[in-house]
């Protein structure tokens, strides 16, 4: 079907506008200075100055993770003894350290990949910046969101240790509510944060999850 001129005028104004931000975006900026390959890094920096998610020697499991903001983050502060698995759909340059699977995570074929990868390892930290492709229509976006929380928790309940960590993004919206309630009934403490580096009309915020109680 091809598509009407209001339509495609609509979606232009939109492409204008997201790269206007992205032009003018100080944590862009930022990120070019100081080699980080996306603004999202700061996001996981601010989410460890205020939470302590990442120490040496641990084992993360990032998903969502190309282009590698938050596997750079996560392999400097876990340092040579410590072990990063990084996964997405999309390629991503090599980053030291980090071992990188692209594949879809809502695949079991993906997931299968994973586990075959951690071999038994038991995971530290669960991360996941995934999100859904946005359409605009929430009542689409939304469930897709919710979808993709769901299968990082399900992933981090077969592999966190006792007391492991989880880190994921949300969308606010229908279902966020229970899903704060089906983490707090898996973890001792889960509290909700809106980092600095995220946009303030962007509907984004992280759960973050600590204490993980197995069984």
């Amino acid at each position: 079907m091809q598509e009407s001129p209001l339509s495609a005028s609509r979606r232009s104004k939109s492409s204008r506008r997201w790269l206007d931000r992205h032009v003018n975006d100080d944590y862009v900026h930022r990120a070019r200075a100081e080699g980080y390959r996306s603004r999202a890094a700061y996001k996981l920096l601010e989410l460890q100055q205020r939470d302590a998610l990442l120490r040496p020697g641990m084992t993360v499991v990032d998903l969502g993770a190309a282009p590698g903001g938050w596997s750079q983050v996560a392999a400097t502060l876990v340092g040579k003894r410590g072990r990063i698995i990084a996964m997405d759909l999309l390629a991503m340059d090599p980053i030291d350290g980090v071992e990188f699977i692209q594949a879809d995570f809502r695949e079991d074929a993906a997931l299968a990949q994973l586990h075959q990868l951690l071999d038994g390892q038991a995971v530290d930290l669960v991360l996941s910046d995934m999100a859904p492709n946005v359409s605009g229509m929430k009542a689409v976006d939304q469930p897709r969101s919710i979808y993709l929380v769901e299968l990082a928790l399900d992933f981090a309940a077969s592999t966190l240790k006792p007391g492991g960590c989880l880190a994921v993004k949300a969308f606010h919206g229908e279902g966020f509510d229970d899903l704060v309630r089906t983490l707090r009934s898996r973890f001792e403490r889960v509290v909700s944060r809106k980092p600095k580096a995220s946009r303030p009309q962007s509907r984004e915020t992280y759960l973050v999850a600590k204490g993980f109680r197995v069984g």
